[in-house]
């Protein structure tokens, strides 16, 4: 009786029988075949168009030999087939720079967005909480694009309507998990699109050797290592301040020393000079004779290396006053850049109160007022916790080696930096494979860097000072 009920007439009837129940039918509404036939060839068509903008290279590849094959026989298809595998092949074997930048990486990404993305995407956005399954149908978020680097997948996804970012960064290990990946790191594209980096291999496994000592004179970025991409890693000291943290071993002294390294010519021409605090004596003293009169290992002689530095500071600001509001390094007036190695040391866990005070106000001065007059500072530490160095808001550039808990890379980096992927706390503690690897994230940009420092030894330390002495 209630199949012939149109629409919700059924919930008005009120059945007289207990044991009797009532079965609610919604009217159907019948779709002609022709409609149908419509909407499935209106909806083929646009998705073989999508496939062949987005995929040019592979679509041509798949689709030439079919064609020859249907048009003048199947050996036509078969040469086609093997002009299309030998011709790559030796194309690949002669330049093959050009051919994975042309067609090789368009390959690989059509490939992926098939076979992993595409195939996988619908469960790991239902099981991850990213896409919503509402009385039986499915909303997920859209899957744009994929795009192949060297070392990694750049996955371009469009969010759901009323989605955050937050919504994907606290789901990176399923996200990472679910496309087969060891991690994944989220970036914000336009308004309410984002690119997901899956990487496929880690181009950093390997320590790379000292950079080689620039020719030219400069006091620009100096290059300390390696980024991800592949792309020299330029650290720009002059105009800003740098803190480094890491935990023991983790290769901060690959990093000071490549930026003392990268400064040589500059040194040497008398447009940079070097001022160092090693109280650990351990680290900087390799390299003493490179900072002459300005190295200070006990507390006190830090302290008063500080006040100096901030005296120089003080000094310029009087003169240029009204005339320059920035600095150019000139012999008479070079850049100054105070390198202090275990600062914490001297902020925190020094005993003298009065050369704590005097060490912690020469710091906060130099942070706050150097950069305009040419003062630097690079300072670096193992425990970023904000009772031991309280002034590390003040260093606008950070480098976040690894880290003992997860919680202290917001510290270095700032909030939501772990959440973006900077997962220093993961970093190997074998120093073949983690030492000089880092997260850095500087001022103009919230998305944190992966780079690895290059490994400066004892010998290339006593060539420098040597260097430098003749």
């Amino acid at each position: 009786m209630f199949r012939k009920l149109p629409g919700d007439e059924a919930q008005h009837l009120v059945s007289t029988t207990p044991d009797t129940a009532v079965v609610f039918r919604p009217a159907v509404v019948r779709t002609p075949a022709f409609v149908t036939l419509v909407i499935f060839a209106w909806r083929l068509l646009a998705g073989l168009v999508k496939l062949v903008w987005r995929h040019p290279v592979a679509s041509v590849v798949v689709a030439a030999p079919c064609a020859l094959a249907c048009w003048y026989g199947w050996r036509a298809g078969l040469i086609s087939i093997a002009a299309v595998v030998t011709l790559p092949a030796l194309w690949f074997t002669l330049h093959r720079p050009s051919f994975l930048h042309l067609a090789g990486w368009r390959l690989l990404a059509f490939w992926r967005f098939i076979w992993i993305y595409r195939r996988h995407w619908q469960p790991v956005m239902i099981i991850s909480g990213l896409g919503r399954h509402l009385r039986g149908r499915d909303y997920l978020p859209r899957l744009l694009s994929v795009r192949c680097t060297s070392w990694a997948d750049v996955v371009t996804v469009k969010m759901l309507s009323g989605q955050a970012v937050k919504d994907w960064t606290d789901r990176l290990d399923q996200l990472a998990h679910g496309f087969g990946a060891r991690s994944c790191r989220v970036s914000i594209a336009r308004a309410g699109r984002l690119h997901l980096v899956f990487p496929r291999r880690d181009p950093l496994a390997t320590p790379m050797p000292a950079v080689p000592i620039p020719n030219q004179v400069s006091v620009g970025p100096v290059r300390v290592g390696t980024r991800e991409d592949g792309s020299p890693w330029l650290l720009a000291v002059r105009g800003t301040h740098v803190l480094v943290a890491g935990a023991t071993g983790a290769g901060k002294g690959s990093v000071i020393w490549s930026a003392i390294r990268g400064f040589l010519p500059a040194v040497r021409a008398g447009l940079v000079e070097i001022w160092a605090l090693d109280p650990k004596r351990m680290e900087l003293s390799f390299g003493r004779s490179l900072f002459g009169k300005r190295y200070a290992a006990t507390p006190a002689d830090c302290a008063d290396l500080l006040e100096a530095a901030v005296a120089v500071m003080q000094e310029r600001a009087d003169r240029f006053a009204g005339h320059q509001r920035s600095h150019t390094p000139t012999p008479e007036d070079p850049f100054v850049l105070v390198v202090v190695d275990e600062v914490a040391f001297l902020t925190a866990y020094q005993s003298d109160k009065g050369l704590k005070l005097r060490i912690s106000a020469a710091l906060a001065t130099l942070t706050t007022q150097g950069r305009a007059v040419g003062v630097g500072v690079l300072a670096a530490l193992q425990d970023p916790r904000k009772e031991v160095m309280n002034i590390r808001n003040l260093f606008p550039d950070k480098i976040a080696l690894r880290l003992d808990e997860s919680e202290q890379v917001d510290m270095v980096l700032g909030d939501g930096a772990r959440d973006r992927g900077a997962l220093a706390d993961h970093i190997s503690p074998i120093p073949e494979q983690g030492a000089g690897v880092a997260y850095v994230r500087l001022e103009a940009s919230p998305d944190p860097i992966r780079v690895r420092a290059a490994y400066v030894s004892d010998a290339d330390i006593r060539a420098m000072a040597e260097a430098v002495a003749a």
